[in-house]
């Protein structure tokens, strides 16, 4: 069994019920998530050798997040415990014209507090074939920047792949601040992830004849920025970048582009009606590491990946609850919804 490595914060969810608002909202519920956990969620659900490694607090609510990961089979042996708290975030769904809200509550959590020596990567990457990171885990500070950077050159030294999705997050640090630490990071690392916003946000890359609040999008302005980010790092192996065109909170437009450094292989395009969005990108990483590992050709893994983050957002919660045999059914064509007897 393929052994996959992810790294970053698991945090608390805390959203009100349906779709009330927070100011109207008297209960809510509760659900654990973080980019690079829901990627660890996805790989184990189609049956990979799959690691999260993270710092949570020794009490109840940092051992309830876990279990939220030892009950898909995630492996949790490397989780560092200790510091007081949890990060929290609040999230508000969207409808119709009224865009979702993200409210973080997350300084001083124990992974943002962690200190990069705590992570014994020649121990947790040993047998490894792919480590996962993304850009939101070093915007906690630069004891990540670090413990990131260590833990890429660390796979390497492994022989593992590994993959970054770039994930910029204007609320936990400034552009300049990304750019700076991204280059660094990018430097070690094969297969990178972004969409339009954060190739522009991090690298200044932005794709020509493309306004995403329109659902304005050129198959040419994507080829310019996977190319653009390969000619800036030419140890990128495969650049993938994702194409969501938001008609209202509801409906999306949704493909992806895979480029190889040779060819660019456009997926199919879906139309969602978005039961939950987060996660949406984090479920597009795992199916193209999987899909990878499991020798796909380039386009047949850009399909895949698009068709797993596809069925996502049909998916309440962070995590993405498929199997491989339902994102090789849609991926195949079959995107009927029929009910299955």
């Amino acid at each position: 069994m393929k052994k996959v490595v992810t790294f970053g914060e698991l945090m608390l969810r805390i959203q009100p019920a349906d779709y009330y608002r927070f100011v109207q909202a008297e209960t809510m519920t509760t659900t654990f998530g973080g980019g690079e956990a829901n990627v660890a969620v996805s790989l184990a659900n189609y049956g990979l050798d799959s690691y999260f490694v993270s710092k949570l607090p020794a009490h109840e609510i940092g051992q309830a997040a876990v279990n939220s990961l030892r009950r898909y089979g995630v492996h949790t042996d490397y989780i560092v415990r200790g510091g007081s708290r949890i990060g929290i975030y609040y999230n508000e769904r969207g409808a119709s014209q009224r865009a979702s809200k993200c409210i973080y509550d997350r300084a001083g959590s124990a992974i943002q507090t962690a200190r990069p020596e705590e992570f014994d990567w020649k121990t947790i990457l040993k047998d490894a074939q792919w480590f996962h990171i993304t850009g939101i885990t070093p915007a906690l500070g630069e004891n990540m920047v670090r413990a990131c950077l260590e833990g890429a050159q660390a796979a390497h030294a492994a022989g593992a792949i590994v993959s970054c999705d770039l994930n910029y997050r204007g609320k936990l640090w400034t552009r300049e601040e990304a750019r700076k630490a991204m280059e660094q990071i990018c430097r070690h690392v094969d297969v990178c992830i972004s969409n339009e916003d954060d190739a522009s946000d991090v690298f200044g890359i932005k794709a020509s004849g493309t306004d995403t609040t329109k659902g304005t999008l050129s198959e040419e302005g994507y080829k310019s920025v996977a190319r653009q980010l390969k000619e800036r790092f030419p140890n990128f192996q495969k650049v993938a970048i994702t194409l969501r065109s938001s008609l209202n909170a509801n409906r999306n437009d949704w493909q992806a582009l895979l480029y190889d450094g040779r060819d660019f292989c456009f997926s199919k395009k879906y139309e969602l009606w978005i039961v939950d969005r987060v996660g949406g990108g984090d479920s597009f990483a795992g199916g193209l590491i999987y899909a990878q590992l499991a020798g796909m050709g380039t386009q047949q893994s850009v399909d895949w990946a698009v068709a797993a983050s596809a069925l996502k957002h049909s998916v309440i919660g962070d995590y993405n609850m498929v199997s491989a045999d339902e994102v090789s059914k849609l991926a195949g064509g079959d995107g009927s919804g029929r009910i299955q007897r």
